[in-house]
C-alpha cells in the first residue's frame, strides 16, 4: 500500500496546519526588510537632493545678486493673453449631414494679433471640412482633434499661439 492509500483513523487526510500563518509571516518579514531598505537608500539620497538645492540657491543668489529690482518697475516677463476667436460651425466630411460647431479661444505669449487670429480661424476651419465623425468619436478622438488644432495654431503663428481652449464643442 502506498501512502496515499492510507486510511486514516477519520476517513479524511489531515489538514496541513499553519500553512496561512507560514506564509503571512514571510509577506510581512519580506514587508520589513524592504521597508527597511527603502528607509536605508532614502537616506543616502536625501543629503544629496538638499545639497543640490543649496548649491543651485546659492548659484542662483550669486548670478542675480547684483541686479535688484526698483519700487514700481515691472518686471521683462511677457504674459500671456486669451483671445476668443468667432465661433466656428460647419459640416464634416463624412457623414456630410453632420455639422460640428466649435468655440476658442488662443492663448498667446504677448499681445494677441487680430489678424493672425483670423487667419488661425480659417485654417482650423478648412481643417474640419475634412475630419469625419469617426476620426473625432470618443475622449481618444478628441484629445486628437485638440492636439491637431492646437499644433495648427502654433505653426500658423510661428510659435506667438502656446494653446487653445476649447470654450464649447458640438456635434450634431
Amino acid at each position: 500500500m502506498s501512502h496515499a492509500e492510507v486510511d486514516y483513523e477519520g476517513g479524511e487526510a489531515p489538514k496541513k496546519k499553519g500553512g496561512l500563518i507560514v506564509t503571512l509571516a514571510a509577506v510581512l518579514v519580506l514587508s520589513l526588510v524592504g521597508g527597511g531598505g527603502g528607509w536605508v537608500v532614502g537616506g543616502m539620497l536625501a543629503p544629496e537632493i538638499k545639497q543640490k538645492e543649496e548649491e543651485a540657491k546659492k548659484a542662483a543668489a550669486e548670478h542675480g545678486g547684483g541686479q535688484e529690482k526698483k519700487e514700481g518697475e515691472e518686471e521683462e516677463h511677457p504674459r500671456p493673453s486669451l483671445y476668443p476667436i468667432g465661433p466656428i460651425t460647419t459640416n464634416l466630411s463624412y457623414p456630410s449631414d453632420s455639422w460640428i460647431r466649435l468655440e476658442l479661444s488662443l492663448l498667446f505669449k504677448e499681445t494677441p494679433d487680430e489678424t493672425l487670429a483670423d487667419r488661425i480661424n480659417e485654417d482650423i476651419l478648412a481643417y474640419l471640412r475634412t475630419v469625419s465623425l469617426q476620426q473625432i468619436e470618443g475622449p481618444r478622438g478628441f484629445e486628437y482633434l485638440r492636439d491637431d488644432i492646437v499644433e495648427r495654431a502654433r505653426l500658423r503663428s510661428q510659435g506667438d499661439v502656446t494653446d487653445v481652449i476649447f470654450r464649447t464643442f458640438v456635434i450634431e
